[in-house]
């Protein structure tokens, strides 16, 4: 076989819509990653933030992570300027000016993406203990040697990609059959769509529908993760069909709940398993804009790929074991750089919503709420949408109301003691508008959605039984 006929097997010219999803789908998720860390990690992990950075790179573990602040002091403002970067360096890439140059300006901007995005999300601490932060840093990496539009896309590229799928779906239908007996007996979304951590405005709407339904969500939802992922590897047209299956799966978990970029970035990936032909099958007045691409790639380019291949494997043996181990790990990464990681989600299931909620005192005795962005508070307010954005406070304080560990949520109060603006930025409504309170307290509230009866009767979203006091009345005098 000689160098052209090897670069040519080695390109797959039927994949050109693939590459420009998933190169473009990638980078717009990073684009938003990058801006959400830009407008709420100065608060969270500033200089003087819940859990600050300098004080975290002061561990002897940080000083180990292959984060620029190790060399590079960090600032709020050299922080800004890194996640302003990722973002101008991703927006570029979203209307495709990399692409088109050589094979090495992409691969270039996306790896240099993949290291700003790791100095992010291996000092965000507990803003950052997500199993979509990892697959964004593993997805920069592996869609950085697709190449650019003078290249084919690479088959081995390709099916890494299959691979991160394959590891995200099964590793999340393996965690949940292992773990909820709910997911066993098909009752898990009888709960999931109320208890999920963010409510989005679709969530109360599939949660009152019949119970079969469910039980067919869940059983559906067993049969995409446990068997569709090992159809993405066969001949096509199966391995489309297989991931029509996934897009499927996953843009009814778009709709119905608010996962951050975990289901966006699932529905981008999924396409390395889409070839041109079963695109223009399902949408044919896309046949004029389907190119059949370069035939052959040139051999240095090969080489790398095959190399980034090899490499991929032999970092996946960690992963690999993982999903047939009885202590299967979720969302764990067996290296410093977060690649071959595992993955996966909700192996249990809550059955029941607790709040916390945050309020201020105010001069003439009155307790005023704190409203969160995203997490449910005023029963009579319908969720919002917010995903594929991040808010990263929200969440946290859904698995504060779980027992999670508090050490942020402390500072948290205090920072609301003082009015501290960054602090209150990241929050929907300030009762006091910019000014301190007299204190603060939180109490937990059992919240579950209204029945139809008890909307169309009260107007509430939520009904809601007080449980207890998390944080008595605290004031800045009181902790002196």
């Amino acid at each position: 076989m000689g160098p052209e006929a090897w670069t040519s097997w080695a390109g797959a010219t039927d994949y050109d819509v693939a590459r420009f999803v998933v190169q473009r789908g990638v980078a717009a998720i990073a684009c938003i990653a990058f801006v959400s860390a830009l407008l709420q990690f100065p608060a969270l992990v500033g200089e003087r933030g819940l859990l600050p950075v300098p004080r975290f790179m002061e561990r002897p573990y940080a000083r180990s992570l292959p984060v620029i602040w190790r060399w590079w002091r960090y600032t709020d403002a050299r922080f800004r300027a890194l996640a302003t970067g990722g973002a101008i360096v991703s927006f570029a890439i979203v209307v495709g000016v990399p692409q088109l140059g050589p094979a090495w300006v992409p691969a270039v901007c996306f790896l240099l993406l993949w290291l700003a995005y790791l100095s992010i999300a291996d000092v965000g601490q507990t803003f950052t203990a997500f199993g979509w932060e990892s697959l964004l840093v593993e997805s920069l990496f592996t869609v950085a040697f697709l190449g650019s539009d003078s290249v084919a896309p690479p088959v081995v590229v390709l099916f890494a990609l299959r691979w991160l799928v394959f590891r995200l779906e099964f590793g999340a239908g393996m965690i949940k059959m292992r773990g909820d007996r709910s997911w066993r007996d098909l009752t898990a979304l009888y709960y999931h769509h109320e208890t999920q951590p963010m409510p989005n405005p679709v969530s109360r709407t599939a949660h009152l529908l019949p119970r079969p339904v469910h039980r067919f969500e869940t059983l559906a939802s067993h049969l995409v993760q446990l068997v569709v992922p090992f159809l993405l590897f066969a001949p096509q047209p199966v391995a489309s069909i297989a991931a029509g299956l996934v897009l499927l799966t996953q843009l009814w978990l778009v709709v119905s709940g608010n996962f951050a970029w975990l289901n966006w970035i699932t529905l981008v990936l999924t396409f390395a398993a889409v070839d041109d032909h079963s695109v223009v099958a399902v949408l044919p007045f896309l046949r004029p804009v389907v190119s059949s691409g370069p035939a052959a790639t040139p051999v240095w380019f090969v080489v790398l790929t095959m190399l980034v291949g090899l490499l991929l494997v032999w970092l996946s043996i960690p992963s690999a074991r993982n999903l047939v181990s009885r202590r299967q790990l979720m969302n764990a990464s067996f290296n410093r750089w977060h690649l071959a990681n595992a993955y996966g989600a909700f192996g249990s299931v809550t059955q029941q919503r607790d709040e916390v909620i945050v309020e201020g005192l105010a001069a003439d005795g009155t307790w005023l709420p704190y409203e969160f962005k995203g997490k449910p508070g005023d029963p009579r307010r319908r969720p919002g949408q917010f995903a594929p954005y991040h808010l990263r406070l929200d969440w946290l304080m859904w698995f504060l109301a779980l027992g999670a560990d508090d050490r942020w949520f402390r500072v948290f109060v205090v920072r609301l003691l003082e009015a501290d603006p960054a602090t209150l930025r990241l929050l929907r409504h300030d009762p006091f508008g910019g000014a301190a309170p007299e204190a603060v307290r939180a109490r937990v509230f059992r919240y579950r959605f209204a029945t139809r009866a008890e909307r169309r009767e009260s107007g509430l979203y939520w009904i809601r039984t007080e449980l207890s006091t998390m944080l008595p009345a605290t004031s800045l005098r009181a902790g002196r």
